[in-house]
């Protein structure tokens, strides 16, 4: 590159225009400091730079556009986002400084654009991960605002010609509207064009067998330049823009041969046209545009099917909310503006809000979007509500405890997509490969377009363009993408959130599964299990007894006898109720004293009792003064689907362990009823571990599904991890999936969906391969015109996204 002259010393180095008075932007390209006009142009120049593009500025042949005349509104406002005022409505903030931020991208049209924009920004200082959705163009973003800042990070998608905004529903459904419109203009364009120019090209090959007057034959020449020329300056823009950004980056992706074969085939053309001798292929030009645009909007429309599962979680929250003042006015306020502690209204159809707690009425909630549960649960005051879930019946007053990203259906959009981005191995396995085979299929064309001119020069130019259209790595590069986006839409409509990139992949090969079985087996708290009275005596009045007496304790079997207990007479209320912590309770009732709790205790007033009650059950005992009145058993109850569920994992050819720290006694009485033959109880984490890693020791594939918070490292320890959905969030953040339907049964289902994605990606990857193999010789030999070459490739492609659709 030559040096400056005095000319351009006060001159912007990146846009040409004169550099204001006393200006300290500066960017060091090929180891001199370059004088920048503005901050916009530092921005770019610097991410031209930190990418490895200066020979940009060696090869030019004018000074660039300034960023604010080429996208003006985005980089004058891109400072806007690092503001903390607006970063509150996408930002989520985690532990130390890192955030976390979810985006829109502009311009994606393939696979190699996704790997294009993960490898800018993460080589970005700060940025701790980066990785795009294909299916529906977000992007999650996890940066250190110490040494980076989310405007450095957009500057940085622009500066390779995307364009990244903060995620917004709305924005991202009028996005996938104008890419629908755009490509139905360009489709419609070159469909028009290419069954003009073959009319006129059969009436040319007529002509040749028939005889055609030369000056006809010119003329109709210069008719197929003149509608061709639009087909290939607009509608073959889909295939020159992504592939002049490929080239700049020196990764050259499918758009590139088929670039080089649309517009050296017009080129060509062109200078037949101009000359009066040599052939045309305008026709062959329009045709394999309007074959490629038509299998590329399918494709399209396919994605978009294949991410509606996401799409729809995505647009649960309303747009507004109804919030109660401090004087009890009503008002109608945007989602944006809720913070904890405001108290919302929702009717009866409508969609609460955010995350929250009932503080007046009862109704059903339908969460069904959220946990693939379709019958609708009961909400009454203190219970819990998510954000996103209907209410069915009822008005409900809440109180809002969590907005924003912290929201429980925002989390649940995080692992989502971060399942979504992370590919398995086969899938980056695929990548590697169609990276090199891009660049192996350049070399072939070169090298039959040679042999051709060699051998028969009138042929070679049409049979390098079939070698270059035909060839497809873009059905290697979806296959893997387009499975998992549509298994995970299937999965999570069960109820069963996909965490992690490698859990499909993993869960299809397991061997053996370990439950726990507090919270997971089990609901994981006490229950009632029986009630059983000494001769005489009634059932339902000893229970109300016992309901009076505990009425002021919160302790879990006090809990599980008041639950569902029949309702107290005014005359039965416990009075002088006195706790014995770790025995029981004693106190009078309708002038009568009482005691419940366990054998030791009861026995101080009627001696020689003892528990009589089923191994591994607990029981506690009633009596009065004189006598044993009856027994309570407890029992944490097993779920209803858990016996099915068990049954289910075996009939798939799946070994089933049951591993929990409760009493042996208990653990061997469940599995009993569960048919479950291996089985350990009184177990730590570091047992259960223990265990896990025999069984791998042994060449197993283990899933651990569990709850709590000593199961986390049990859970990161096995290959792949199901937590469930009321677990601790621990459990979540170890897990690889979440069951948030808490039903056993999505289990075995989810591992049917797993195995069948396994075996569809690979499939897609045989497909693949075997049809390159198969089009590239025949190509090459001739036997393949460039028509039927574009055709190929656009059914190639589309036929690996249908085939991954089956999965939804």
């Amino acid at each position: 590159m030559s040096e400056p002259d005095s000319r351009h010393q006060g001159e912007c180095f990146h846009c040409g225009l004169p550099v204001p008075p006393g200006s300290a932007y500066r960017v060091t390209i090929d180891g001199e400091p370059r004088a920048m006009c503005c901050p916009g142009c530092q921005a770019v120049a610097q991410a031209i730079v930190d990418g490895g593009m200066e020979d940009f500025y060696r090869h030019r042949t004018e000074k660039s556009e300034r960023p604010e005349e080429r996208i003006p509104d985005f980089l004058r406002e891109v400072d806007l986002y690092d503001r903390p005022e607006l970063q509150k409505s996408f930002v989520r903030e985690e532990a130390g400084e890192t955030r976390e931020a979810s985006l829109i991208l502009e311009g994606i049209v393939c696979a190699a654009c996704v790997w294009l924009n993960e490898r800018q920004v993460k080589s970005l200082d700060g940025v701790l991960d980066f990785r795009v959705n294909y299916a529906t163009h977000r992007a999650r973003v996890r940066w250190d605002p110490a040494r980076v800042q989310l405007s450095d990070i957009l500057r940085a998608i622009a500066a390779i010609g995307y364009r990244a905004h903060p995620f917004d529903p709305g924005r991202q459904e009028q996005l996938f509207k104008r890419e629908k419109k755009l490509a139905l203009r360009r489709l419609t364009l070159a469909g028009l064009g290419a069954m003009q120019v073959m009319m006129i090209a059969i009436a040319m090959y007529i002509g040749d067998y028939q005889g055609m007057d030369a000056d006809i034959r010119r003329f109709m020449r210069w008719v197929s330049l003149l509608i061709a020329t639009p087909v290939v300056l607009y509608s073959a823009q889909a295939f020159f823009a992504p592939a002049w950004r490929d080239l700049r980056r020196r990764q050259p992706g499918m758009d590139v041969p088929v670039s080089l074969a649309i517009g050296g085939a017009y080129l060509a053309s062109c200078w037949a046209t101009f000359s009066g001798t040599g052939e045309v292929y305008f026709d062959s030009v329009t045709m394999f545009t309007f074959f490629l645009l038509t299998g590329r909007y399918f494709e399209m429309i396919a994605r978009h099917k294949a991410g509606e599962s996401a799409e729809a979680l995505v647009k649960l929250l309303p747009a507004s909310a109804t919030r109660i003042t401090a004087d009890g006015r009503e008002e109608v306020v945007t989602v944006n503006e809720l913070a904890p502690g405001d108290r919302l209204r929702v009717r009866p159809g409508e969609s609460v809000p955010a995350d929250g707690t009932v503080v007046a009425g009862e109704s059903s909630v339908d969460e069904s979007l959220l946990t693939g549960e379709s019958v609708p649960r009961g909400r009454a005051a203190g219970d819990a509500l998510v954000g996103g879930s209907v209410n069915v019946e009822s008005p409900l007053e809440m109180t809002v405890t969590r907005v924003g990203e912290d929201t429980v259906l925002s989390s649940i959009i995080r692992l989502l997509d971060r399942a979504q981005g992370e590919k398995p191995r086969v899938g980056r396995l695929a990548d590697r490969v169609a990276g090199w085979f891009v660049l192996a299929l350049l070399l072939l064309a070169v090298g039959v377009g040679g042999f051709w001119w060699w051998h028969e020069p009138e042929s070679a130019f049409w049979i390098t363009l079939s070698v270059l259209v035909v060839t497809c790595p873009c059905a290697l590069s979806l296959a893997t993408p387009a499975a998992l986006t549509a298994a995970t839409g299937r999965l999570t409509r069960l109820g069963l959130l996909t965490t992690r990139g490698h859990a499909l992949e993993t869960l299809a090969r397991v061997t053996d599964v370990v439950l726990d079985k507090t919270g997971t087996l089990t609901f994981g708290e006490l229950g009632l299990a029986a009630i059983r009275p000494e001769p005489g005596e009634n059932r339902e009045r000893l229970w109300r007894v016992a309901a009076a007496l505990e009425a002021g304790s919160e302790h879990p079997i006090a809990r599980a006898i008041r639950r569902d207990a029949p309702a107290l007479g005014p005359a039965e209320a416990a009075h002088a109720v006195r706790q014995r912590p770790g025995l029981g309770i004693e106190g009078s009732v309708g002038g009568r004293r009482y005691r419940v709790g366990n054998a030791r205790f009861v026995a101080e007033w009627v001696p020689g009792l003892e528990a009589a009650g089923r191994e591994g059950v607990a029981e506690v005992l009633l009596v009065d003064e004189q006598r044993l009145l009856g027994r309570f058993e407890l029992d944490d109850a097993l779920r209803p689907e858990a016996a099915e569920a068990v049954d289910g994992l075996r009939r798939r050819g799946l070994r089933v362990h049951l591993l929990s720290g409760d009493a042996a006694a208990t653990v061997d009485r469940v599995a009993g009823e569960l048919g479950i033959e291996e089985h350990r109880g009184g177990l730590l984490p570091d047992d259960k571990l223990a265990r896990i890693r025999e069984l791998q020791d042994d060449g197993a594939v283990v899933a651990m599904v569990g709850d709590g918070i000593n199961d986390a490292p049990v859970l990161a320890g096995a290959q792949v991890s199901l937590a469930m959905g009321g677990g601790t969030q621990l459990a979540h953040a170890s897990a690889d999936l979440v069951l948030l339907s808490e039903n056993l049964l999505h289990l075995p289902e989810g591992i049917d969906v797993a195995r069948r994605t396994l075996r569809i990606i690979r499939q897609n990857l045989g497909w693949a391969v075997a049809y390159n193999v198969t089009a590239v010789p025949l190509a090459a030999a001739g036997f393949v015109a460039p028509w039927m070459a574009a055709i190929g490739m656009s059914l190639s492609s589309l036929l690996v996204v249908l085939n991954a659709l089956r999965l939804r």
